[in-house]
């Protein structure tokens, strides 16, 4: 282990800068592989045209983003349950994104496992989190809201005998975690359109959430907050506007899950929507757009996901995501002052 652990806010710190040079050190070696094996995008042909010669760029970043994760937690962190959960949870959807990616780009396609695969896989991901955080790691089934209120949501709860051991299944629990995990999956994956917005915003949630980790007194899920915000930076380098390469379903999925890990394991499943409330706006844009074309026949928005609506409306790409990061802000910091309202 490399840090000090006497100052453990150095650790949290340090795991950022870790993080960052890992990542960044190894993604030119990603890109070059990546371009000698021609996998690249696939763009969306009715998007933005000025998107169109983003077409081929190397994709699948998200892959080592999740190595800078993983390499910074072995190095600083200590393996306890919370911290194997949360990273396992990352892996798994992960492993998702990137039968995703592969698929679209064995296809020639913008779009790989279809809206059921992806959907089934969260499925078991969540459900399998979720028993396990809270007959391992201890985590009560109940929301805290700000003001004080906590709702129980493990009054449905089904105890098991599996193995000689007893499980606890949390019905109500169970479903609200599988939407939290795969909304801010999702979320994120809609984000990800415009080169360093996904990578941005996520980097900004993830530092309040290794204060939010911190103060909970789970310095090992902070370092994994830290890390996570520290591989965004380093993948940045890399994506910034022209982006050299893409995270691709591989890192956006990844990187939704462990947001929403998170959320369970400090607690925070009603605040954290808040601290990642730009991740929202964009789902909500999408179901909005698609409900309102459905039921009227009319679009409310130039293009969904909101970003490319600005884009329509003539913003620039640097622009729309600098913004969005200072949006991506505001929501971070609200959500982090709500969070102490909690007590």
């Amino acid at each position: 282990m490399i840090g000090n652990p006497a100052y453990p806010t150095y650790q949290v710190f340090l795991a950022v800068g870790v993080a960052a040079l890992v990542t960044g050190l190894l993604m030119p070696l990603f890109i070059r592989l990546m371009r000698y094996e021609g996998v690249g995008q696939q763009i969306r042909a009715d998007g933005p045209q000025r998107h169109l010669v983003k077409q081929g760029t190397p994709t699948m970043g998200g892959v080592v983003i999740l190595l800078g994760v993983v390499v910074t937690c072995a190095l600083i962190a200590q393996w306890t349950p919370g911290l194997v959960l949360a990273i396992g949870a990352m892996l798994v959807t992960g492993s998702l994104g990137l039968l995703d990616d592969i698929e679209s780009v064995a296809h020639g396609r913008s779009l790989g496992l279809t809206p059921s695969q992806k959907m089934a896989g969260l499925i078991l991901i969540s459900v399998a989190f979720c028993l396990v955080s809270v007959n391992v790691c201890g985590i009560a089934p109940a929301v805290a809201f700000p003001g004080g209120l906590v709702l129980d949501l493990g009054v449905l709860s089904t105890t098991l005998e599996v193995g000689g051991a007893t499980v606890t299944v949390p019905w109500i629990y169970l479903f609200f975690v599988f939407l939290l995990m795969a909304g801010l999956s999702n979320a994120v994956n809609l984000t990800d359109g415009l080169d360093g917005l996904a990578g941005g915003c996520t980097m900004v949630v993830m530092l309040v959430m290794a204060m939010v980790a911190y103060r909970y007194n789970e310095l090992d899920l902070a370092i994994f907050a830290a890390a996570i915000a520290g591989s965004c930076v380093g993948f940045l380098w890399h994506n910034c506007y022209p982006a050299s390469i893409f995270m691709g379903d591989t890192g956006s999925l990844a990187l939704g899950a462990a947001f929403a890990a998170l959320a369970v394991l400090t607690k925070t499943e009603v605040t954290s929507l808040i601290m990642g409330g730009l991740f929202i706006v964009e789902a909500l844009s999408v179901m909005i757009q698609v409900i309102s074309f459905k039921l009227t026949g009319k679009r409310v928005f130039l293009m969904a996901p909101i970003h490319h609506h600005f884009e329509k409306l003539g913003w620039k790409e640097n622009k729309v995501v600098v913004r969005f990061w200072i949006v991506s802000a505001a929501f971070a910091a609200l959500g982090f002052a709500l969070y102490f309202q909690l007590g």
